[in-house]
């Protein structure tokens, strides 16, 4: 056998550049996904969440009230987007996940602290996330010592307690111990089954088209929208069994409290189920080949991780990535098994969550059936 030659090297390099080249949706992939983590990575992900939206329910005006209210809006880490009339209205906020604080004002704030007994101000925080309210309550607790320090002069200038003329009492709502399972256990549903049922439906019409079988499917008189049903419905049993070993280990492995009604998150469930299968159905239908289909759902599930409010919060991130997380069907599916499991939300509450993901199916299954005539053409 003759020696190592560098000239047949270089030809199968070419060779295999060659290829490269035809297989554009491949090459696509390994050129894409790299630039999207990068730029998902770069730009839109944030750890140090700021502009988080705030309500304030204020029962005293007084110049000292605004001037605390003035100084947690130019710390950068509160927005001020609400005033609460009612303490039943600041916890609708909450619970609807609308606001992320609420700043409670007493109405003896002035007078307690003109007489130096430091009042003490609430602040309510949705602390299903931890990561979102951990900062700002850090941020907060620094801005107590000195945010009156200008207006506590002359003979209010004793006042200045080193402890801080004001006292913050911070009640965290649905997670108060700040337990990070509580946030991350029920938004693995949303991640497990947006892999799984991708990946495997992603698969289905590759699968058939390059065994041969698809053939076979199309001397029958199934139609593509038969088709489709058919080919989903066995992995909606599939996803209801994840969804199901994913309580039983949040109940009895982590002790994920369960406040709020699991038959209705069984019956949301079934709806993201068939987003994330329709989404694989129409990548099996623009894929050539199984390493295609693999590679479209991967490129699909990197911006289902991090721009859905799972590993990162969703208020750190620009407003652009907010408004791409917000077409992805796992973004609202977390807020509604957080709101369920932790909040206790009902029908009522999780109904504005509910619609985009019903539009983002009819959508993606309209492209799925479309394309799937045109793959039977």
């Amino acid at each position: 056998m003759s020696a190592f030659a560098f000239h047949r090297l270089w030809a199968m390099v070419l060779k295999e550049f060659i290829q490269m080249r035809r297989d554009r949706a491949t090459f696509g992939m390994m050129i894409g996904i790299p630039l999207l983590q990068l730029t998902l990575f770069g730009f839109a992900i944030n750890a140090d969440p700021k502009h988080l939206a705030t309500a304030v329910l204020a029962a005293d005006h007084g110049p000292f009230a605004r001037t605390l209210v003035a100084a947690m809006s130019n710390s950068g880490y509160f927005a001020l987007t609400r005033e609460a009339a009612t303490e039943a209205e600041a916890e609708r906020l909450l619970r609807l996940g609308e606001v992320q604080f609420v700043i409670n004002i007493p109405e003896d704030f002035t007078r307690r602290l003109l007489r130096g007994e430091r009042p003490t101000l609430l602040i309510e925080a949705d602390a299903t996330d931890p990561a979102a309210t951990g900062p700002a309550l850090a941020a907060l607790r620094a801005l107590a010592d000195r945010v009156l320090d200008r207006d506590l002069t002359g003979p209010l200038a004793p006042l200045r307690a080193k402890a801080g003329p004001v006292d913050f009492a911070v009640h965290a709502h649905y997670n108060p111990e700040n337990i990070t399972q509580y946030n991350v256990v029920p938004g693995l549903m949303g991640v497990v089954l947006t892999l799984t049922m991708v990946i495997i439906t992603a698969l289905a019409i590759t699968r058939e088209r390059e065994r041969g079988t698809m053939e076979n499917l199309l001397s029958t008189p199934v139609r593509p929208a038969e088709v489709m049903v058919g080919k989903i419905l066995p992995y909606i049993i599939v996803g209801y069994i994840q969804v199901t070993l994913i309580l039983l280990a949040a109940r009895f492995l982590f002790h994920v409290p369960m406040v709020g009604s699991l038959p209705l998150l069984y019956a949301v469930a079934l709806l993201f189920i068939f987003a994330n299968l329709a989404v694989g159905i129409t990548f099996s239908t623009l894929a050539k080949n199984q390493l295609q289909a693999v590679q479209m759902a991967t490129f699909f599930f990197l911006p289902s991780i991090l721009l859905t409010g799972f590993m990162f919060p969703f208020r750190g991130m620009p407003e652009w990535a907010q408004w791409l997380g917000s077409c992805l069907p796992n973004t609202h599916f977390l807020r509604i098994v957080r709101g369920i499991l932790l909040k206790g939300n009902g029908l009522a509450e999780i109904a504005p969550e509910l619609w985009p993901i019903a539009l983002f199916v009819a959508v993606v299954m309209s492209i799925a059936v479309k394309r799937y005539r045109q793959t039977l053409d």
